[in-house]
């Protein structure tokens, strides 16, 4: 009697533990790294653009806080003098403005601070003849919207710095009266910012920006003011 013969298909191996998981894991390490590559090369080629856009609003707001400039010169400073910017790679600047006749009508300065929730960077104008800051325009914020966003926007914070008062001391290496901080309705001097009701803390960091950086420049500002009235301008609107 014939034994029927049974062949047995070999089994097929199991798939080792975690292979599933490792290929997940690269899958989404190669998704990851060709998202960062794209990220990065989007940044690098908008750059550029994203570079002339805020020099093209620097210099609008340049001419905003220098009422009466047509035309500009920009210098740095170096070990208290103000020199051409070309001098100082990297210095912090300041925008002298003339009017049509070339006469010396306000500098523009940059500065910045802690907001209430972030940096918070703005460009004022100062006029030596009022010994006043003339102009204020803020240039990045990130304060709260409808309270804090007001310092851009509430025409009586705004009118804080048509002449805020900044003088310097009798030695000329100080402020006489240093910017301070006023409530909604007490203002009584000249110096103080009347802060917005409701947006304290942004009218604060506003206040301490201005108090901060007109210490230091109002005096060099003063001090080097034949060579900012004898500079040429070099740029106009």
């Amino acid at each position: 009697m014939a034994t029927e013969n049974t062949t047995t298909a070999p089994a097929t191996p199991a798939p080792a533990a975690g292979t599933s998981g490792a290929k997940m894991i690269m899958t989404m390490g190669g998704l990851g790294l060709v998202c960062g590559v794209l990220i990065v090369a989007a940044f690098q080629l908008t750059l550029p653009r994203i570079e002339k856009n805020k020099a093209a609003a620097l210099e609008k707001a340049i001419f905003e806080v220098i009422p009466g400039a047509t035309t500009k010169t920009v210098l740095s400073e170096k070990d208290g003098r103000l020199v051409p910017a070309s001098d100082v790679p990297g210095g912090m600047h300041y925008y002298a403005g003339y009017d049509d006749q070339h006469h010396l009508v306000g500098v523009a300065v940059e500065a910045s601070g802690q907001g209430f929730a972030d940096l918070l960077k703005v460009l004022y104008g100062y006029s030596p003849d009022d010994g006043a800051v003339v102009g204020m325009k803020v240039l990045e914020s990130h304060e709260t919207p409808g309270l804090g966003s007001k310092i851009e926007s509430d025409p009586s914070f705004r009118a804080n710095f048509e002449a805020l008062a900044v003088r310097v001391d009798d030695a000329g290496t100080g402020i006489r009266n240093p910017v301070t901080l006023a409530k909604h309705g007490e203002k009584t001097q000249a110096w103080e910012i009347e802060a917005i009701t409701g947006a304290t803390i942004s009218s604060r960091a506003v206040t301490d920006i201005l108090h901060s950086s007109t210490a230091h420049t109002v005096p060099v500002i003063m001090s080097n003011l034949q060579t900012l009235q004898s500079s040429q301008p070099e740029g106009g609107q």
